[in-house]
């Protein structure tokens, strides 16, 4: 049974570069088609009938890759090894659909599963992985077998880690305080992860040049690459959502007009420090480990040592000031 069906619609990432014009609705795009899947699936928390019943579904809203406009695309997902990942089948198509192309530009995506609704980080899978992966989901559901046959083109196979974890849990933030702690948390998180790969990255790249000898060194993995933009878009939409509450905070608060202007001094050392990380990770293939490692480990202190800045001066004032909404 075929209970998969990832659109191709462009019309979800038609705007012209720069973010989607005045007129543009509120809501994430769905397609004519998708509408009523996706209608029926939030009103019968996640049960669909029709092409897709019985079948494992689930909805994904990406940021189109030009437009920055969301898209929300029905999709069937295989859950493996503690693993939920969807394949970009496109029907057996020649081209990726544009959500693939959405999430490689963007990889923080949203995922309704059932009733449930969280964040996650969109990263296709590689190698071997990609292998072990894709032939689970041909047993699952044949129909995948049959698209890649169609096509040359390799189907990807994109799991969706949940953002959330391993980055310290902990409660639902009520207030300005718990939201700041929250999304330093995250980003700590992130940071975090992307050493680490970046360490795994290295160790795999000289054990190979150790086994076969002087080998061109292998592009960015996927997984670093979609980490490391993950960390980087959410600080840069942290900041700017900052820098839009500091003229409130600073009306409400005199006291703290040099502490936010200080901070927002800061946020533009911190965007460089960030461009300089994107730039470091796309020469890894080629760095000394040791110089990358401690360019990397001095950035990553620089961050901190703001995130800690951010904390110590502003949870006092945004402690009890509830959420908006």
């Amino acid at each position: 049974m075929q209970y998969t069906h990832d659109t191709d619609d462009t019309r979800g990432d038609a705007a012209a570069p720069g973010g989607p014009g005045p007129s543009a609705p509120a809501g994430p795009h769905v397609s004519d088609f998708n509408r009523p899947v996706v209608e029926e699936f939030r009103a019968n928390g996640g049960r669909v009938g029709g092409m897709f019943e019985g079948g494992d579904l689930l909805l994904l809203t990406t940021v189109g890759a030009r437009s920055g406009r969301e898209t929300t695309s029905p999709l069937g997902y295989v859950r493996a090894w503690g693993r939920l990942f969807v394949i970009a089948s496109a029907g057996g198509a020649d081209h990726h659909p544009v959500w693939y192309h959405n999430l490689l530009a963007h990889p923080l995506v949203r995922v309704e599963l059932g009733t449930e609704e969280f964040e996650a980080v969109a990263v296709p899978a590689e190698g071997g992985d990609r292998e072990r992966l894709f032939a689970e989901a041909v047993r699952v559901a044949p129909g995948y077998g049959d698209y890649q046959a169609g096509t040359d083109r390799v189907l990807p196979v994109v799991v969706l880690e949940p953002a959330a974890e391993g980055d310290g849990g902990g409660e639902a933030a009520t207030d300005l305080a718990g939201k700041l702690v929250e999304v330093h948390r995250w980003l700590r998180g992130r940071l975090r992860r992307v050493r680490e790969e970046a360490d795994a990255y290295l160790a795999d790249r000289d054990g190979r040049a150790a086994r076969e000898g002087a080998v061109p060194a292998p592009g960015l993995s996927l997984q670093l690459r979609q980490h490391c933009l993950a960390f980087c878009e959410t600080l840069r939409f942290h900041h700017e959502g900052e820098e839009h509450m500091f003229p409130v905070l600073a009306e409400h608060h005199p006291h703290l007009a040099g502490t936010l202007a200080l901070l927002s001094e800061q946020h533009r050392e911190v965007d460089r420090i960030r461009g300089a990380i994107q730039e470091l990770l796309s020469e890894v293939s080629t760095a000394d480990p040791a110089a990358f490692r401690a360019d990397l480990e001095r950035m990553s202190r620089e961050l901190e040592a703001h995130l800690d800045h951010e904390e110590e001066n502003l949870l006092p004032v945004l402690a009890g000031i509830p959420l908006p909404g």
